[in-house]
């Protein structure tokens, strides 16, 4: 992935993994990427993923689990 300059790497790793979870590559339950994924897929440091994690569960998109990861919240379908 090719960072857009000027914006924070975690804004823009937090919103590809909100649109997999948006268009369903991580379903409901699902287990989101781990930092040490993360860090493989987009080389980003290990604070960067740590704040992805944090935004994401923020929104309310995702839950972690202490020992297990982070996975997708249920959330209601939009009619």
């Amino acid at each position: 992935m090719e960072f857009a300059p000027g914006r924070p790497k975690w804004r823009q790793v937090a919103e590809v993994i909100a649109a997999r979870i948006e268009d369903g590559t991580y379903p409901p339950g699902s287990r989101v990427p781990s930092v040490v994924e993360m860090q493989a897929e987009f080389g980003i440091a290990t604070a960067t993923g740590q704040k992805v994690h944090r935004a994401l569960r923020e929104q309310g998109l995702t839950f972690t689990e202490v020992g297990m990861g982070s996975f997708v919240a249920d959330r209601p379908r939009e009619a």
